[in-house]
């Protein structure tokens, strides 16, 4: 399955690089941290050339690409060097009520929800084939515009677009009510119906799995749609939409406006047309989100937040193999993702010898042009996360932390930043309470199983958790003790079409991928008719 893949391969693409490159990528002091900026700089400063043409960047309202009503663009940026890739449509308020009306019209009078659920999955099936035939090009758009590492996009992160796409193909036609038996001469039976309109915001980090976690089981659904991209990301949701088009897809079923949260984002969140509103972002956007979709039609929303989850290391832990797990599990896509295992706890048996080698790990990490090979770390995504993450970092090297590695940016040009390592981290500090959403590791101690429970509960968060241990009553107590969405044991980040996804607390509502996913989408209507004389009840 490519959604498995997706970890496998990222798995091994971590794997150790050779003696040079990790002598010339050093994160330590002195001579090595002089060598890490010379040569690391001087490798991000020969980039590659993107194999891509940016071909549309204007909104798409009722099968068409379109400018923004007011004629506004705005810059999306190559990360890797600051520099202006494109200038997109910058949709607002005005585009959005077009969008919106598109989606109505395409849902009340178009043929998508009045088209057999057979016919609506033929589309969707066509569509990933499509997808999968420009796999090279789109994954080159996707690292260009938000600086992932090529091999990550192509072979794993495309892949699990198109492997989701037919997953929800796959349920269009199995969606369906229930027969009901009742106390008395009554036929009852329910109906799930689409639920009408859904807005859809998605963010920056993955914007084509986000797209795909979103506009899959809308449509398989039946639903219509308007999509706001990320500001910062906004190139390959539209590559992809004019491919849905050349599927078959009617005009008006998927409408895509890039532009800004406050302006089209609220405009969404608050629009009065709008049926479901799905959210995929900050808790602190999430939290506005949710108060505008309530002030306005009470829509019914579906949230997929922050995270500061915890990826505990038992006694009995094979030591290599959990440092390279928790390796993979914070720093995976630049560190710039929710359910990031961002709060390492280890066993104090256990605890120096993974904070050496976690340390040993992080230096040999290979940072620079994500189009080059054997990077595994590319640029953040834009200088507001880059400055953060630096910011962060100047707070743990102000308290008590320590600073094992990294803690710099990396060169003088674009969002480059090296994986940074803290061990002895408090509870009561920034680095251990806020998602930073960054390389940046931050290793605790703990002593038994009931301390890591309290510890690894005492947050606003619940969105994911790692457990590492050969135990399987350890594993057990642990599961059942976390109060996370998703559990991962001597694993982390298996991404597959079918496993639901979402958070406890303030890490969300709702799930997403799955089976459970296709609830957010529909309306369960009760139909009861008398009987008269029936044979049996």
């Amino acid at each position: 399955m490519a959604a498995r893949r997706l970890s496998s391969l990222l798995s091994r693409s971590l794997h150790l690089p050779s003696a040079s490159a990790s002598a010339s990528l050093g994160r330590s002091h002195g001579v090595a941290r002089h060598i890490n900026r010379f040569s690391t700089a001087a490798a991000v400063e020969e980039l590659i050339t993107p194999p891509v043409q940016v071909n549309h960047t204007k909104l798409l309202i009722n099968g068409q690409f379109v400018d923004a009503a007011s004629g506004k663009t705005f810059p999306t940026l190559d990360p890797r060097t600051g520099e202006v890739i494109a200038n997109v449509a910058e949709g607002d308020l005005e585009d959005v009520n077009r969008a919106v009306a598109a989606a109505r019209k395409a849902f009340d009078e178009g043929p998508w929800p009045k088209m057999s659920a057979y016919e609506r999955s033929r589309i969707m099936l066509k569509f990933a084939d499509l997808v999968e035939k420009h796999n090279d090009e789109i994954a080159a758009l996707e690292t260009w515009d938000n600086g992932k590492p090529y091999l990550q996009a192509a072979q794993a992160e495309v892949p699990s677009f198109v492997r989701l796409f037919r997953y929800y193909a796959g349920w269009a036609d199995k969606i369906h009510g229930l027969t009901i038996p009742a106390d008395g001469p009554h036929h009852v039976q329910t109906l799930h119906e689409p639920i009408g309109v859904a807005g859809q915001i998605i963010p920056w980090n993955f914007p084509l799995l986000m797209m795909a976690w979103k506009v899959g089981p809308a449509l398989a659904c039946g639903n219509t749609i308007v999509l706001k991209t990320a500001e910062q990301t906004p190139l390959t949701a539209l590559y992809v939409a004019n491919l849905f088009h050349e599927a078959g897809l009617p005009p008006g079923v998927l409408n895509i406006v890039s532009g800004f949260g406050p302006t089209a984002g609220a405009a969404l969140a608050s629009h009065m047309d709008v049926d479901k509103l799905a959210f995929t972002g900050s808790t602190e956007t999430g939290q506005t989100v949710l108060q505008l979709a309530a002030k306005s039609n009470l829509k019914p929303v579906t949230l997929e937040l922050g995270g500061k989850s915890p990826f505990i290391i038992c006694e009995d832990a094979d030591i290599d193999h959990a440092v390279e797990l928790a390796h993979f599990a914070l720093f995976f896509n630049q560190g710039q993702c929710c359910c990031a295992g961002s709060r390492t706890y280890v066993h104090e048996r256990v605890y120096d010898e993974f904070v050496e080698k976690a340390k040993a790990r992080a230096m040999r990490r290979v940072v620079g042009d994500p189009f080059k090979k054997g990077v595994e770390q590319g640029p953040q995504i834009d200088s507001e996360q880059f400055k953060k993450i630096l910011r962060y970092i100047r707070e743990g090297r102000d308290s008590s932390a320590t600073l094992e590695c990294g803690g710099d940016r990396i060169g003088s040009k674009g969002y480059f930043i090296q994986p940074t390592v803290f061990s002895n981290v408090q509870e009561d500090m920034s680095i251990a309470q806020d998602e930073i959403f960054g390389p940046v590791q931050c290793v605790f101690k703990f002593k038994d199983i009931g301390e890591v429970i309290k510890r690894a509960n005492n947050t606003r968060y619940g969105l994911a958790a790692g457990v590492f241990t050969k135990n399987i009553d350890t594993a057990n107590t642990l599961t059942r003790g976390l109060r996370a969405g998703t559990v991962w044991i001597n694993c982390y980040d298996i991404f597959d079409a079918g496993i639901p996804f979402g958070g406890y607390k303030m890490s969300g509502t709702g799930r997403e991928k799955g089976i459970y996913s296709l609830n957010n989408y529909l309306q369960v209507k009760a139909v009861v008719t008398p009987l008269k004389n029936p044979a049996w009840i």
